[in-house]
C-alpha cells in the first residue's frame, strides 16, 4: 500500500503545525497545499517543499486521500461539504463549524458519502489527559463534585487588528471562548461527561472586536457535578490553561498538558511533562506538533480500516454545542439546557 496523502487547505500558522506533524508520520506525505492568498501559499509550499495547487478544485481532483482544513473558522463548513462532495476524508481544525446545525450537517453528509472526519482535539492524546481520564473512570477521585476550565489568556490589539476575521461572529463564531477556549471545553467535557445546562456572562472589555474577550459560565453535568468555564483574551500577562477535577476522595489539576497537582491517594507520583513549553497563553504560536501527529496517525489507521476515528465529527460537535449554548445564555440572560 502506498503513502497516505494529505492536501492542506489554508496556509496560515496552523497549517505549518499540520505539515510538521505529517512529516513525522511514516507512510504519510503532503500531496500539496492551496490558499487563495498566493503569497501565503507560495511561502508555505516553498518552506515545506510541497506542490502548490492552483485552486482548491485542483486539490480535490488530485490523488490526495484526505484534506486538512486549516482555514478561518467561518470557512470550515463550506470547505468540509466540498470535500465530502469529492469523497475526500477530512481533518477539520477546531471548531469544526460555527453552529450545531452546521456540525450536524457535516456529520450526516460524511456518513452518507462514506467520508471519515476527525476534528482536531489533540490534547486528548496527551499522556496526562489519558491518566486523568483513567483515574476518574477507576473511581480514584470518588464522587466527582467540581469540574472547572480556567483559560486566562492575553492577545494583543494587533492580533485582532491585523486580521479581517478574528473576533467577528461571521468568521470566528465567537471570541475568547470559541477561538482560544474550545480545546479547554473539549477536555473538560471529555473528563467530566455530558453537560446538561449552562448559565453565562460575556463582555467585551479590552479589545475593539464584535465578540467577547471576557467570559464566565456555570455548568451542570449529567453526573450531578457542577463547575465553571472562564475564557479571556483580556488579561495581562496571560496564564496557562488550568483544568481542575475535584472529587470526594481526591482532586487533580491539569496545567496545559501536564498534571500539575495530583492529590489522589496512591496516585501522587503521577506527573507528565507537557509538550507546550512556550508562552502560548500570551502568544498564539506556542503549539508543538507532536500531539497533532498522534491524532493524524490514528486517523490514517482508521481510514485504512474503514472505521470511525476516536475524535469523530460527533465528538467534535460536543464542544460546539456547549459553546453555542453558553453564547445563547450570555445573550439572553437565561439558563440554557442542552438535554
Amino acid at each position: 500500500m502506498g503513502d497516505f496523502k494529505f492536501g492542506i487547505l489554508g496556509c496560515g500558522f496552523i497549517s505549518g503545525i499540520h505539515a510538521d506533524a505529517i512529516k513525522n508520520i511514516p507512510g504519510a506525505v503532503i500531496a500539496g497545499a492551496f490558499d487563495v492568498h498566493t503569497p501565503s501559499k507560495d511561502a508555505f509550499c516553498k518552506a515545506h517543499g510541497v506542490r502548490a495547487f492552483e485552486s482548491s478544485e485542483e486539490m480535490l481532483l488530485s490523488d490526495a486521500d484526505a484534506i486538512c482544513i486549516c482555514l478561518p473558522s467561518g470557512l470550515h463548513f463550506d470547505a468540509a461539504m466540498e470535500c465530502i462532495r469529492h469523497k475526500k476524508h477530512i481533518v477539520l481544525e477546531k471548531p469544526m463549524a460555527l453552529t450545531s446545525k452546521q456540525a450536524e450537517n457535516i456529520i450526516c453528509a460524511a456518513e452518507e458519502n462514506g467520508v471519515n472526519v476527525t476534528v482536531i482535539s489533540q490534547l486528548r492524546y496527551s499522556p496526562a489527559v489519558k491518566e486523568v481520564k483513567r483515574m476518574i473512570d477507576d473511581g480514584k477521585l470518588g464522587t466527582i463534585t467540581l469540574g472547572n476550565a480556567i483559560m486566562e489568556y492575553r492577545r494583543s490589539p494587533e492580533y485582532y487588528q491585523n486580521s479581517s476575521w478574528r473576533g467577528t461572529w461571521e468568521m470566528d463564531g465567537g471570541g475568547a471562548l470559541m477561538n482560544q477556549g474550545i480545546h479547554g471545553v473539549d477536555i473538560l467535557q471529555y473528563l467530566m461527561g455530558e453537560v446538561v445546562s449552562v448559565f453565562a456572562y460575556a463582555k467585551t472589555l479590552v479589545h475593539n472586536i464584535e465578540t467577547e474577550d471576557t467570559l464566565t459560565a456555570v455548568l451542570e453535568y449529567e453526573n450531578g457535578a457542577i463547575g465553571s468555564v472562564v475564557a479571556t483574551t483580556s488579561v495581562a500577562p496571560g496564564y496557562k490553561r488550568n483544568i481542575e477535577i475535584c472529587g470526594s476522595k481526591g482532586s487533580l489539576k491539569l496545567c496545559e498538558d501536564t498534571i500539575a497537582v495530583c492529590d489522589v491517594e496512591g496516585e501522587e507520583h503521577h506527573r507528565f511533562p507537557g509538550k507546550r513549553t512556550s508562552n502560548a497563553e500570551a502568544h498564539p504560536g506556542g503549539i508543538d506538533s507532536s500531539l497533532h501527529a498522534e491524532q493524524l496517525r490514528d486517523f490514517i489507521s482508521c481510514v485504512k480500516k474503514g472505521v470511525s476515528p476516536w475524535i469523530s465529527g460527533k465528538e467534535g460537535k460536543k464542544a460546539v454545542d456547549i459553546i453555542c449554548a453558553i453564547y445563547e445564555s450570555a445573550q439572553t440572560g437565561k439558563k440554557i439546557y442542552l438535554k
